[in-house]
């Protein structure tokens, strides 16, 4: 039977709820499972550490605290942009996510979270950073 190990390629269903219970992401909405090497940075230490030792087949839950899951807010991730960078492409609406281009080419997307004068604020942060989740996994396979 195989089971996760440090740097299997793992293809799983997941949901991720919060604390009230709604249903933030799932694969299972997408009718697709994510596939993802285990060490290959696209979890946090901390997920990977609850995958380990799954075995193909195996259903688990478990629930990550803010830190653990999308980390916690942080204020550098706030930012103020000139209204003369939004255009009729991208107005400038308060809950509109735009994406700039960040240091190493990847666009990093953020919401507008308020619009003052000339001055549009962009919070970077991921939108369940500061959030309690549960994960709801399902592997379906592993290559070890």
């Amino acid at each position: 039977m195989s089971v996760i190990k440090e740097n299997s390629e793992v293809l799983m269903h997941f949901s991720i709820k919060l604390s009230d219970g709604s249903v933030a992401d799932s694969t299972q909405a997408m009718g697709k499972p994510a596939k993802f090497r285990m060490g290959d940075g696209s979890l946090t230490d901390n997920f990977e550490k609850c995958l380990l030792g799954l075995q193909q087949g195996q259903k688990s839950s478990f629930e990550l605290a803010p830190e653990d899951a999308f980390g916690l807010p942080n204020p550098d991730n706030i930012h103020h942009i000139e209204l003369s960078k939004f255009g009729a492409d991208a107005p400038a609406e308060v809950g509109t996510i735009v994406a700039f281009a960040g240091p190493d080419g990847q666009d990093i997307p953020g919401v507008i979270t308020q619009v003052v004068g000339d001055s549009v604020t962009v919070d970077f942060n991921h939108p369940l950073a500061g959030q309690r989740v549960t994960f709801d996994v399902e592997v379906v396979t592993i290559e070890n």
